[in-house]
């Protein structure tokens, strides 16, 4: 019952703000900082460029969904192992 009300908050987190701002634009922090230094420094140049840009948004989606699904699987692993191993030593 707990997980349920707590899934329950998580949803409505993800949710509300989707409501209460409906017209506003979801922009990822790369391009307000690239606005912000255009700004504040108009004549810097960057010092690195990417080796290799995905053919498309979708591929750059991709790559990133497969980015966070490992990340996300690494940590499951971490939390699982540690909870394993804390069961079983104390059966000892």
């Amino acid at each position: 019952m707990k997980n349920l009300v707590l899934l329950f908050f998580v949803i409505l987190l993800a949710i509300i703000p989707l409501f209460l701002q409906g017209d506003a634009e979801f922009g990822g922090a790369d391009g307000q900082a690239k606005e912000m230094i255009g700004e504040l420094a108009p004549s810097y140049e960057p010092w690195f460029s990417s080796f290799w840009e995905p053919p498309s948004g979708e591929i750059e989606s991709l790559l990133f969904s497969l980015q966070a699904a490992i990340g996300a699987l690494f940590i499951g692993y971490v939390i699982g192992f540690g909870r394993a191993r804390k069961k079983y030593q104390s059966k000892e």
